[in-house]
């Protein structure tokens, strides 16, 4: 009984205990008014928080001390960092403000400034733990930044300080640092070894970049771990369940952090269990993803990344890493073209790389690696043809839909000040003059751009001014051609002026409809189509004026000529034919070259026993032939594309009965003056005879005077 009635008074006193204690915490005028019962004891709690010598902080102002107030008026007067005095109303003050402890960064800011400098100096670890312990333990890097920058550390000094001070930091594990600004910077919670704070920063990180770049800290900073055997397997591990679940995402990444990982068991002798997965693995399985997956890694990562390649592939491994190096970026391909070269095997790359120049298959990444390389590493594949093979690599990528890939290419003619004229000095006096006027013609460059890149190309080749000047214009600008190569270019132009311009400025209409141009991708794709077409169409224009059509026919076979048939022989007992033809009538599969081409330039003028020296193009080697005949080009021995006429014959061959329809067409030698004409003939027994190679139907071999 007697325990139940102590409980009883107790709880009857409790209350008035409470409530005493809470008047003695608050101001002695607050507290009046809370006895008297004028205010609630919840607003005199809340209006001693501004009591003069309180401390508080506003949005706008920032913090300050409370130096005096009136409750009869309602009034508060403030000392803020940026203006002293500052009266205010008393119902806006416990509306807008939040009150501070004495102790919170932002109060000592006010009375103990010059003791917070003196901290930034001895221990900025223990300043920015203050300052985030103010901030709930978390504030973004602005906020942070500024409560420091300008009060506590100089403007002038503060990217230096917090420079020392985010290593200081990162050393003691205290305090996070994000990555991005975005992010917040954060004290820990609760007490860590530095290799617990490794692991956690390993394990919260989401972004894959980012844990890589944890795991490579933990790598430099395996002296924190007491105990690896015993902390490392669970590394491991989780590095092994990150990399399988990010495989087909994040290629690049993975095979980043498994570098990693095998980097730190190698230096601390922890070996990794046979069931993990392995570099080689990833190398092998996802062979054709590799090379782009890693463009964004550093050159040593992908040079410890293409180093896996003999161990994955064994045997092949040259043709392995010989069949990603167009994809391989700039920086991979310097990487790769060191493996070759300390495995011995450069000379391989740089067969692949001239068939492929030859080809014009070669990326521009790959490209640009052989331009910065030209006087180093690729001093034996920077040609005359790697000049060539940018420009189609920047028209290619000019007309096709999508963002440019080729800037870079682009910009790098402008900025290396000599690397045109290293390319022009490797060309003859030809091939120079056709690369200075497919660069002034190139859709690629605008107008002064185009003028001071050719001021570089005359200034190495000084023949080739007059592509700028206009100036003595000679007959080596005149360009011979057949009469089908002629046409096909004059039909190309008559399809570009009567429909596909005409259906471009439709484009342009339509897509400018659609409004704001700035983002309007359908504009900026019909605008660049519309730059191609009349680039074009002056280059065609500017062609078939300087064109001369011919047949080839009375050509003098006493030397190579243009319009011969030429047949090489070799010491081996080898053969090969080839016909040397107009500007435009290069066909590979008929072993027709241009008198235009490096193999016609080099074969003109050559007699019968001459030796000549041709590059196969598919070894990029120079082979010594030997010329052994030369006939005239007669088209109908050779192409299937020619008309014949059907004249009267002995011959036993039977013809069903038929007639020929011909077009009045004449078509006449240059050399003997002669001209056949065409009509309509009735035949039952016919044997064919050669004809002109311009589009006719059939001609009756009558010959007869001009």
């Amino acid at each position: 009984m007697k325990n139940t009635q102590n409980v009883l008074e107790a709880a009857l006193i409790l209350p008035f205990v409470r409530k005493a204690l809470s008047l003695r915490r608050m101001h002695p005028d607050v507290a009046k008014l809370v006895e008297a019962g004028r205010i609630t004891a919840a607003v005199g709690q809340r209006l001693s928080q501004v009591a003069p010598g309180s401390y508080l902080v506003s949005k706008s102002w920032g913090a300050g001390k409370v130096v005096s107030w009136s409750l009869r008026d309602k009034i508060v007067v403030i000392d803020f960092a940026e203006k002293t005095g500052q009266e205010m109303d008393l119902q806006f003050v416990l509306q807008k403000t939040e009150s501070l402890q004495p102790d919170d960064f932002r109060a000592r800011k006010l009375e103990q400034i010059e003791e917070l400098r003196a901290l930034a100096k001895s221990d900025p670890v223990e300043l920015a733990a203050h300052l985030l312990i103010s901030h709930n333990n978390a504030m973004t890097l602005d906020a942070f930044e500024k409560e420091l920058n300008g009060p506590v550390i100089p403007t002038a000094d503060f990217k230096k300080w917090w420079d020392n001070a985010k290593k200081a930091i990162t050393a003691s594990k205290r305090i996070i640092i994000p990555t991005r600004r975005t992010e917040l910077i954060s004290l820990r919670a609760g007490e860590m070894t530095p290799a617990q704070a490794l692991i956690d920063d390993f394990e919260a990180a989401r972004d894959l970049k980012i844990k890589a770049k944890f795991l490579e800290t933990i790598a430099n900073e395996i002296h924190h771990f007491s105990d690896v055997n015993e902390s490392l397997p669970s590394l491991y591990a989780s590095v092994e369940t990150t990399c399988r679940a990010a495989m087909k995402l994040n290629l690049g990444h993975v095979l980043e952090l498994l570098l990693i990982r095998d980097q730190i068991a190698k230096a601390t002798g922890v070996e990794l269990p046979t069931d993990l997965t392995k570099v080689t693995d990833f190398v092998r399985s996802e062979y054709n993803r590799v090379s782009e997956a890693i463009t964004t890694l550093s050159a040593a990562r992908q040079r410890e990344i293409y180093d896996a390649f003999p161990a994955a592939f064994g045997a092949n491994w040259v043709d392995k890493l010989m069949g990603i190096v167009e994809k391989a970026g700039a920086r991979g391909m310097g990487e790769i073209a060191k493996i070759f070269d300390a495995r011995d095997e450069l000379g391989a790359l740089e067969d692949y790389l001239r068939r492929a120049i030859t080809r014009r298959s070669l990326g521009h990444e790959a490209l640009m690696w052989i331009c910065r390389e030209r006087k180093m590493m690729a001093a034996n594949v920077f040609t005359a043809d790697v000049g060539a093979a940018i420009l189609n690599q920047l028209e290619t990528d000019f007309i096709a839909d999508g963002a440019r890939k080729t800037q870079r290419l682009q910009a790098m003619l402008g900025e290396d000040k000599e690397l045109l004229g290293d390319m022009v000095n490797l060309m003859d006096t030809n091939e120079a003059r056709n690369f200075g006027r497919r660069l002034m013609e190139c859709p690629c460059f605008n107008e002064l751009d185009k003028k001071s890149l050719m001021a570089r190309v005359i200034r190495a080749r000084p023949e080739t001014e007059t592509l700028v000047s206009g100036e003595e214009k000679s007959k080596d600008d005149e360009l011979l051609v057949s009469w089908d190569s002629l046409e096909a270019r004059r039909a190309e132009l008559d399809e570009l002026v009567s429909q596909r311009i005409p259906q471009n400025r439709e484009d342009v209409k339509i897509a400018r409809s659609y409004g704001d141009l700035r983002e309007n991708f359908e504009y900026k794709s019909a605008k660049d189509m519309e730059k191609y077409l009349n680039s074009r169409r002056r280059e065609l224009e500017r062609e078939i004026a300087r064109a001369r059509g011919t047949d080839f026919k009375g050509v003098d076979t006493s030397v190579i000529n243009i319009g011969t048939i030429v047949t090489l022989s070799n010491t081996s007992g080898g053969s090969y034919t080839i016909s040397v033809l107009g500007a435009w009538d290069s066909a590979p599969d008929k072993n027709w070259v241009s008198y235009l081409s490096e193999a016609g330039a080099g074969l003109l003028h050559k007699k019968i026993g001459d030796t000549v020296e041709l590059r196969d193009h598919e070894t990029e080697q120079k082979v010594f032939w030997t010329v052994a005949a030369i006939e005239p080009f007669t088209p109908w021995k050779t192409s299937t594309r020619n008309c014949c006429i059907f004249a009267s014959s002995v011959l036993p061959l039977p013809f069903s009965s038929m007639s020929l329809m011909a077009n009045r067409f004449p078509f006449t030698s240059t050399n003997t003056g002669l001209r056949a004409n065409a009509r309509r003939i009735p035949c039952t027994r016919s044997a064919i005879a050669p004809a002109s190679n311009r589009n006719c139907h059939a001609f009756l071999s009558i010959v007869s005077p001009p």
